[in-house]
């Protein structure tokens, strides 16, 4: 927004670091019948805010030849695709099931996963056998094994009543009818 300002004569241009800027973009202006500049925030410009903090972090000499650079958006948050799915026949709640129903801890778990899985139990309520997650709100969301999962998608996305929803809204779908399991997000974006 201060560039803005400068650009437009509105405010004047202090910082000695500042002026070639606002002199270059000023000359560059000029070459245009109509400009028009437009504030967008980082929260609303968060692509650009990242290469811009990656600029501001890299020291490069003058004439220095500089590779491009080649950037993959992806077409879902990153964290979606860190989460595995079990590979073994239990589901992938047994070891949070166990430490609330025993306090015992999986065979070969480090400190660190033992602190893990001590946190993450507390977000977790038994009833007899089956298991709750505790929403951000307070209630408690079933846990679903990977077979139950899948018969819930079918049903929230293509079943009775179902409306066809989008991979996020189907996830969120999902939530209301009291329902959770760790891949839900990427299970709904694989799905739909």
């Amino acid at each position: 927004m201060l560039i803005i300002y400068q650009v437009k004569g509105e405010w004047q241009t202090r910082d000695e670091k500042l002026r070639p800027y606002q002199e270059y973009l000023s000359k560059l202006a000029e070459s245009f019948d109509e400009i028009e500049f437009t504030h967008l925030g980082r929260d609303k410009n968060q692509f650009v805010n990242a290469l811009a903090t990656l600029a501001s972090m890299a020291i490069i000499d003058c004439g220095a030849k500089i590779q491009p650079v080649s950037i993959e958006i992806k077409n879902s948050p990153s964290h979606y695709c860190l989460i595995e799915k079990e590979t073994d026949n239990d589901p992938w709640y047994t070891d949070i099931k166990k430490f609330i129903q025993h306090q015992e801890y999986p065979l070969g778990a480090s400190k660190i996963d033992k602190r893990t899985l001590r946190r993450m139990a507390m977000e977790y309520y038994i009833d007899g056998e089956i298991l709750y997650k505790r929403s951000f709100d307070g209630t408690l969301l079933r846990c679903l094994s990977d077979l139950e999962a899948n018969k819930a998608l079918q049903e929230v996305h293509g079943g009775i009543c179902a409306t066809h929803s989008n991979r996020h809204m189907m996830a969120r779908q999902l939530q209301r009818a009291g329902y959770f399991w760790l891949t839900m997000e990427k299970d709904c974006i694989n799905f739909v």
